[in-house]
């Protein structure tokens, strides 16, 4: 450890970035030469590594040229041009030298959404990255076709990181280029080196972190690992495409639903203590219940004479809170009586990997008709590859949306036809990736044109046993900014829907009973009414296929819990004949034989839902939500039982 001067510096340093180091692997020998690097900015690694460009030679030879293919050194992967990394220190490189250890800088830091835009506005870069991935752009002015390769090259380049601290914007994982020195180290299944970023908080800047696994001697080639840590041989085959393409045929793209244990190990992660078995509370019919709740909508809009609030806790009948309660245990031991406004185990709907796993109970492997196809990218990679791979040589559709587990708000949520970007996608944070709507009902905006939409409807969730399910009976709506079209992909106005939390974006809003006589004008041989009888029947099928078993396989049955959700959904045109037929059946023929049909797709369930527009052009929202839920009394309020 460096003593003197430097050691309370040093010290600090430990505090502050040894965890991360720790975490990445990087030997403690290495540290004390690591701050120094950090503090002084020493990029040494021209003094001990070069790079060296490798010819593709063909190798001559006697052999019959029509039984003998031509041999020839064939380049690294992912690259055009084949470069290597090799030891040009004339001593080599001991790994007991608490020296080796090296810095990378790194050549582009982005976030995919703003990536498109660096490349035309960012002067120099786009140059930069053209000659970094070997593509043919020497133009002074940046070129759309450069600018797309390179967006689809960046994949076999990119590294990612996340930050631990700060808004859910701050914590979207940022995506990173090494320098041309970084991204000239190759792959190897026996690497010779390994990395890890490294953010300095001082400068607050990320660096990539080089050292050596083993001694080497001059002319040796420095290299890594791209599926570091990974030792499973089919996940590795998957990780690696982006580099060694092929195809998955280990493994076919059926997916079942997840084993119990799968279940009771997300329990266990989500530290939630399930309630014992209590009886069904009885009220005397005039109980006056004491709210005690953090949510300003409800303290402002819930005006009903049957409720009152308490700024204590212990005395309340009602508890409605806006973070996630997790001991029904010692409630239902204690306090069994107060009514709550969540279930336990209700992130089986809310998460968005556990929702496409319950839905499986409707549609088996395939899936239920009003879920896109879905798969986990941490469980799920290789059928996800094998169904990608199939599509395409059908030449079906194949763009994705990739979105995490448990982000709202379309936060790090993208859309691609780049299998490598999915792939990598798996290397932050849990993302499912579901097939994107390529064929979707769209709307017609005055002076914008055909857009797409979505609608969120409020579900209240009353019991499990018996399920009991109303929907609020006014829905929301939201629209994209711009013409709908299968490109541009980046383009957020054109492909996504919420606009109200994005800076300098117009926001067209519609009230429902706008909505239904223009939408049936534009699509005259649909009611809304028959579409809407189709939305519920897939909310219904949801519900009872996330109330199907005990928790912690199904939503807990816990007589004193209650729950509103929003459930955003999308609707499609399907054309398929098999579920024309079954649609005709279930619409009882209102849909003529070879015509298309919309189908409800059904995009994601949110916990405790903003309902601020619910209570400005709905005032009683608040007061139907808690007469429904806690007094079981819905036949007065704005509310429609769909089981």
């Amino acid at each position: 450890m460096e003593r003197g001067a430097g050691g309370d510096d040093y010290e600090a340093f430990v505090a502050l970035h040894g965890p991360a180091l720790s975490a990445s692997g990087v030997p403690p020998r290495y540290w004390p030469s690591l701050w120094r690097k950090l503090e002084g900015e020493v990029f040494d690694a021209g003094e001990y590594f070069g790079i060296m460009q490798v010819e593709e030679a063909e190798e001559e030879g006697g052999g019959d040229e029509e039984t003998e293919e031509p041999l020839t050194k064939k380049p690294n992967p992912g690259n055009e041009l084949c470069y290597k990394v090799i030891v040009t220190n004339e001593s080599g490189l001991q790994a007991a030298n608490s020296n080796s250890i090296f810095l990378i800088d790194h050549a582009w830091t982005y976030r995919v959404e703003h990536a498109r835009q660096q490349l035309l506005q960012v002067p120099g870069l786009l140059h930069r990255m053209a000659n970094l991935m070997g593509i043919d752009f020497h133009g002074e002015v940046p070129d759309e076709g450069a600018v797309h390769q390179v967006l689809e090259d960046m994949w076999k380049y990119n590294q990612t990181y996340q930050l631990s601290h700060g808004t859910a914007e701050e914590k979207v994982p940022v995506w990173y280029i090494m320098d041309e020195f970084g991204s000239r180290i190759q792959h190897s299944d026996e690497p010779t080196f390994a990395t890890a970023p490294l953010f300095y908080m001082p400068q607050q800047i990320a660096y990539t972190v080089l050292w050596p696994l083993r001694d080497l001697e001059t002319g040796e080639e420095v290299t890594r690992d791209f599926a570091y840590g990974e030792s499973d041989r089919l996940i590795r085959k998957c990780r690696l495409l982006p580099w060694l393409p092929g195809e998955v045929l280990d493994v076919n793209h059926f997916t079942t639903e997840p084993s119990d244990d799968h279940y009771q190990a997300i329990l266990n992660e989500n530290k939630e203590k399930l309630p014992i078995s209590i009886k069904h509370p009885v009220y005397d019919k005039n109980k006056i219940f004491k709210v005690h709740t953090d949510l300003q909508q409800v303290l402002q809009n819930l005006t009903h004479p049957r409720f009152e609030f308490t700024n204590s806790e212990q005395e309340a009948d009602i508890l409605y809170n806006f973070s996630h309660f997790k001991d029904y245990r010692k409630l239902s031991e204690e306090r069994p009586h107060v009514m709550l406004n969540q279930f336990p185990c209700e992130n089986l709907l809310t998460v968005k990997d556990c929702l496409a796993s319950i839905s499986r109970r409707v549609g088996g492997s395939e899936g239920p008709k009003w879920l896109p196809r879905t798969f986990n990218l941490r469980t799920e990679l290789p059928q996800f590859i094998n169904y990608f791979q199939q599509r395409e040589r059908r030449g079906e559709d194949n763009h994705w949306i990739c979105k995490p587990w448990n982000l709202a708000r379309s936060l790090d949520t993208h859309i691609t036809n780049n299998l490598n970007n999915i792939i990598r996608q798996r290397e932050n944070i849990p993302k499912v990736v579901s097939k994107y709507i390529e064929n979707p009902v769209l709307f017609h905006l005055e002076d914008v044109g055909l857009v797409k939409f979505d609608i969120r409807y409020i579900l209240l969730l009353q019991s499990v046993k018996p399920l009991r399910l109303y929907v609020y009976d006014v829905f929301w709506l939201r629209f994209s900014n711009r013409p709908f079209s299968l490109d541009d992909l980046d383009d957020y106005e054109k492909h996504f829907t919420v606009m109200n939390y994005a800076p300098g974006v117009s926001l067209k809003q519609i009230h429902y009973d706008e909505f239904i006589p223009l939408f049936e004008k534009q699509n005259p041989e649909f009611s809304w009414k028959a579409v809407e009888k189709e939305i519920f029947k897939a909310f219904a099928e949801l519900f009872q296929a996330a109330c199907a078993k005990p928790a912690p396989l199904g939503i807990c049955d816990y007589p004193s819990s209650r729950a509103i959700y929003a459930i955003d959904l999308m609707l499609k045109w399907e054309t398929d004949s098999d579920a024309m037929m079954m649609m005709m059946m279930m619409m009882m023929m209102i849909c003529l034989p070879g015509k298309p049909f919309m189908q409800p797709q059904i995009l994601e369930v949110n916990f405790n839902p903003d309902c601020d527009r619910a209570c400005k052009y709905h005032p009683s929202f608040f007061n139907d939500v808690f007469s429904t839920l806690f007094l079981d009394e819905p036949n007065d309020c704005h509310v429609t039982a769909i089981v």
